[in-house]
């Protein structure tokens, strides 16, 4: 049969572009070159002329330069127009790695392209894909199956925002509260506002980078994440236990080494740690998720409210998902291997 042919889809237009581009040289790195040809595709390659990179690209982290000389070392990449050849072309793959995060690529719009093409790929279809990026909605279901969740005030819309008094929606709330763009990732425009006066500055920043914003409510607590790897037989890999050395768990914080600690297993009683594992399998199977997952968990008085679904999880220096899996005695080249069965099984 030969080596198969995997194409690790990277980078992209969303403003997480740096941060893909470093999980994708790092999963380039590990696959075994007994097993896979595997060669680099950058998913703003599409059509003709400069590609639109959204705002935030620009935001650098310690491993994209390294992940930008290896790619040169390696000839550059390919274009995803390349993988749609349907006539034999040397690029086709035989499955697709995907390693982008945030707008067009963690979103279903990459899936929906790639099922239209035949080609398989990791990670869930599109429907869970669109959901999980979507705060709002994804909320919204995990409400409906049982999951706790964190109030909030959304805004979907320019006319809804007008039509409204935010403020006073907040205040409700009460103060501190977590500004969001609703379909971001990375923590990229969010801001944590302790005080009214800040409200309006954080939203007008928030929908530099989405149409729709969400205001939660902010918690003090311990952050967990539960890292989930199968399609219908679901591995829970340990709880992994955050700690930003600077008390907020930031786009700096998530990507730079060192700046928080990252304890696994989490440092919690059994049966707080039995209670994350069962709401992070039903939120994946609520989201409809397949292949992986993370689910970002806040046990705030010994209660614990599920923050966010990830569909595509990092696989960076500092990501969770590859730390939590060598916790359970997966080396990171069999997680990905498992990651690419997984695609084969839903294909």
């Amino acid at each position: 049969m030969g080596r198969m042919r995997v194409a690790v889809l990277m980078g992209g237009r969303s403003s997480e572009r740096a941060v893909s581009m470093s999980t994708g040289v790092m999963i380039l790195q590990a696959l075994d070159p007994e097993k896979y040809s595997a060669f680099p595709v950058d998913a703003a390659l599409f059509c003709a002329g400069e590609p639109r990179i959204e705002a935030g690209d620009q935001r650098q982290i310690s491993a994209l330069a390294q992940a930008e000389t290896t790619l040169q070392k390696l000839g550059g990449v390919s274009a995803v127009t390349e993988l749609l050849q349907s006539n034999g072309a040397a690029v086709r793959p035989d499955v697709v790695f995907i390693a982008l995060h945030g707008k067009y690529g963690e979103d279903g719009t990459v899936q929906g392209l790639l099922e239209l093409a035949g080609i398989p790929y990791t990670g869930s279809g599109v429907l869970a894909s669109a959901l999980a990026m979507d705060k709002i909605m994804a909320k919204r279901m995990l409400d409906r199956a049982g999951v706790p969740v964190l109030p909030s005030v959304d805004i979907t819309s320019a006319k809804d925002r007008a039509g409204r008094d935010i403020a006073s929606e907040v205040a409700n709330l009460g103060y501190p509260v977590i500004v969001k763009p609703n379909r971001q990732g990375s923590t990229i425009g969010m801001a944590r506002v302790d005080f009214p006066s800040d409200l309006q500055a954080a939203i007008d920043a928030a929908f530099e980078y989405d149409s729709q914003v969400m205001i939660e409510k902010f918690v003090v607590g311990t952050e967990i994440t539960a890292g989930i790897i199968g399609n219908d037989d679901l591995q829970v890999l340990p709880l992994v236990e955050i700690v930003p050395s600077g008390g907020f768990y930031d786009y700096e914080a998530k990507y730079t080494p060192g700046a928080t600690d990252e304890i696994c297993p989490a440092g919690i009683p059994d049966d707080i740690a039995e209670e994350a594992r069962r709401i992070a399998v039903l939120s994946h199977i609520a989201l409809g998720c397949r292949g992986m997952s993370r689910v970002d968990i806040i046990i705030s008085e010994s209660k614990l409210y599920v923050l966010e679904v990830n569909t595509i999880p990092g696989m960076t220096p500092t990501s969770l998902l590859p730390r939590a899996a060598q916790a359970a005695g997966i080396a990171f080249t069999d997680l990905l291997d498992k990651l690419i069965s997984f695609a084969l099984e839903e294909a």
